[in-house]
């Protein structure tokens, strides 16, 4: 083919894109074909000569990876798929619509599209993960492209990524700006400023190349320099027009998100030149080979611990990751540099060609997790358990992509001491139960922990681990099950008058305050909650049917939210839970509610009423027993 006829061929198959985009978003009557627009003669370049894919096969470990971070540009992907002949005319047109595949930005329910997108600024941390499996861990040849939108250039997480990306040379990574200087409310903070953008980049050490995006020769060229750069990545800023090629909406702004009426929609496709059916053979893998081996699966040996003893959960967290990473070869971790904190250090030592410093960027801590579990990695990442809540909104996208992540936050609630409130994670099990289909965790002793952490390995979706600060009595011994959704009744008698619930640090208190009111005549259940969601209901429903509906709930975490809420929840009759007919609730919720300060953590405890004394002033106004001294 001459240089003319390709560059024909793109320019036909961008006006294809463009009124794909037009005819989509008409039927659905809303989307963002200027945004699209913007962009297709970047994506039909990058589509028809330089793109590498299978589509028959989107398993295939050899696949060039495309992630459009300005997810709001769907149209124009869709598009694209048409043009490669994976969905046809019909399916294109049932975008937004119920039951379609196309929805409003990418899901993971087209098996081409590996995450969702559409909340700016994830697209491109998550790509680093997908670049670090390919360079590190696969070590396979394909190249991880990343469309950008201008406006979520502000966001933080993405100069996460610039920073992350630059630091371990993935020059497997590209990425594409598509500068049409029009956001949602008007013009964009660096509008057509390329060189800015150019600067920026360059100061976290890419290779960046500003270019007109709609000359297919200089998109051509800077597409072709980008693969063959070897030592840092590369980031193509593309100075575009939003709307390209209808003169009545190209470059103006209150058009984001706007479709065009049918009326409009004739005269704009007429102005590009009318209809096309342009279907493009995209290029196939360039290898066929496989992902270079991680190590040998070895047989499982977690660490055990000696009843009687103290050890923090975060410290059997740590011993049972480095256990697993033996075990299973596909098993990597992440920290935000506090691994000798949470003992992933421990994993990084063993197994370092596994482990990936994050640094202090939780948010590229997470997003690169759910890119490495594109590639069938078992991540797991862990910082405090505060520190997570940066990431919240990856995390709640990381549910959207159906993304299969383990999670662990050390050093949760007031029982950390003296650090103060800043570094008490109080709101995680609140986050975390409202995820979709997530699973919540929060073990009270070390052998408790380590069978949870090698049940997290084959849990889907996202799995998240609560772990405590501090040094906690082993009350359990190794040789205990604890499977998911279960719980432990760890003291019960046919004369309890009440039951006590409570996980981690305060499962401990509760237990204290058994012996006391044991001593004082009053005999009560203890259940270790262990699993917080899913939550273990026939359990609690048995507990209220034989101790009069009388609970106390106990929880190192604000009152909103957490193991209080899971277990009324459990007894409302939530989604497929059994109806509980006993005994009428008396419930009480014992949990944070004052803003705590510094103090030692039996302190803490105390003033938030959550320890053992408050344990037993619950139970004594429940059952209203007088008290005695057993003869």
């Amino acid at each position: 083919m001459t240089t003319q006829e390709q560059l024909h061929q793109w320019y036909e198959l961008a006006q294809q894109l463009r009124i794909d985009s037009i005819r989509a978003t008409t039927i659905a009557g809303s989307g963002h074909p200027t945004s699209s627009m913007s962009a297709a003669d970047l994506m039909a370049v990058l589509l028809a000569k330089y793109f590498h894919y299978d589509f028959e096969h989107p398993e295939n470990p050899n696949n060039d990876r495309l992630i459009f971070s300005k997810g709001h540009a769907a149209p124009l992907l869709y598009s694209m798929y048409k043009a490669a002949g994976v969905i046809n005319d019909e399916e294109l047109r049932s975008l937004r619509k119920l039951g379609s595949r196309l929805e409003g930005h990418p899901t993971p329910i087209l098996p081409w599209v590996d995450v969702a997108t559409g909340s700016l600024g994830q697209g491109l941390p998550i790509a680093v993960g997908l670049a670090l499996a390919g360079k590190y861990l696969d070590q396979l040849p394909y190249h991880v492209w990343v469309l950008l939108g201008d406006s979520e250039t502000a966001e933080g997480s993405v100069w996460e990524a610039f920073d992350h990306a630059a630091h371990y040379t993935l020059d497997n990574l590209i990425a594409i700006i598509d500068v049409n200087r029009l956001g949602q409310r008007g013009q964009t903070e660096l509008g057509w400023n390329t060189q800015a953008y150019a600067n920026r980049a360059k100061a976290f050490g890419w290779q960046a190349m500003e270019i007109d995006g709609h000359d297919f020769t200089a998109i051509d060229q800077a597409l072709s320099a980008a693969i063959e750069i070897n030592d840092r990545p590369t980031v193509i800023i593309a100075r575009t027009k939003k709307g390209k090629g209808v003169a009545t909406i190209e470059d103006l702004g209150g058009w984001h998100g706007k479709a065009l009426k049918p009326e409009q929609e004739k005269q704009a496709i007429a102005e590009l030149g009318g209809e096309r059916q342009i279907i493009i053979s995209v290029n196939q893998p360039e290898t066929q080979a496989q992902p270079v081996p991680t190590g040998q699966p070895q047989p499982l040996q977690l660490p055990s611990y000696e009843k009687g003893t103290k050890v923090a959960t975060r410290r059997a967290y740590g011993d049972a990751l480095k256990a697993l990473g033996n075990a299973q070869p596909d098993v990597v971790a992440l920290d935000a540099e506090v691994s000798n904190s949470t003992y992933v250090e421990d994993f990084a030592e063993a197994f370092p060609e596994r482990y990936f410093e994050m640094y202090i960027a939780e948010q590229q801590m997470v997003a690169a997790a759910v890119g490495l579990q594109v590639r069938k990695y078992k991540p797991f990442a862990s910082t405090f358990a505060a520190f997570l809540t940066r990431a919240y909104d990856f995390i709640r996208m990381a549910a959207v992509s159906r993304a299969n992540i383990k999670l662990m936050g050390s050093h949760a609630g007031v029982s950390i001491g003296q650090d103060g409130a800043s570094q008490m994670g109080l709101e995680d099990l609140a986050a975390f139960r409202a995820v979709w289909s997530s699973t919540v965790l929060y073990p009270s002793d070390a052998n408790q922990t380590a069978k949870l952490v090698a049940q997290m390995s084959d849990r889907q979706d996202i799995v998240y681990l609560r772990t405590t600060r501090e040094a906690t009595p082993v009350i359990y011994g190794a040789e205990e099950e604890f499977p998911i959704g279960g719980s432990k009744v760890i003291r019960s008698s046919d004369q309890d008058q009440a039951t006590i619930i409570g996980a981690g640090i305060t499962l401990h208190e509760a237990l204290k305050a058994y012996e006391q009111l044991k001593n004082a005549g009053i005999t009560v259940r203890i259940i270790d909650a262990y699993s917080v969601k899913p939550i273990d209901v026939p359990t609690l429903h048995q507990a209220a049917q034989d101790t009069e509906g009388n609970l106390v709930v106990v929880e190192d975490h604000w009152l909103e939210g957490g193991l209080g809420a899971a277990v009324l929840d459990a007894f409302a009759g939530v989604g497929e839970m059994p109806t509980y007919d006993g005994p009428q609730l008396q419930l009480i919720k014992l949990a944070v509610s004052e803003m705590p300060t510094s103090g030692t953590p039996e302190e803490l405890l105390h003033a938030a009423k959550i320890d053992a004394d408050a344990i037993i002033a619950a139970v004594r106004s429940l059952v209203k027993q007088p008290i005695h001294t057993p003869v």
